[in-house]
């Protein structure tokens, strides 16, 4: 099973993407997130698989988000 993480600032986008993944028998979505912040948190707690993430996001966006996240999974 490949865990997925998805991160957009738009709610349709979002659950958009869950829908078309978990409609793969071998992809489950972990959790969703709204900003680089909750990105941060999230993959922290749930370790995924696969990170899915929009780059333009208010508060932290993506690119700072990434930055984070690789510096913590080393």
């Amino acid at each position: 099973m490949i865990r997925t993480l998805i991160v957009d600032d738009d709610p349709f986008v979002r659950m958009s993407l869950q829908t078309i993944l978990e409609a793969q028998d071998d992809v489950e979505v972990c959790a969703l997130g709204a900003d680089g912040d909750e990105a941060v948190e999230l993959f922290e707690r749930e370790r995924p698989d696969v990170l899915l993430m929009d780059i333009q996001m208010p508060e932290m966006d993506g690119y700072e988000a990434t930055r984070v996240i690789r510096s913590l999974d080393r």
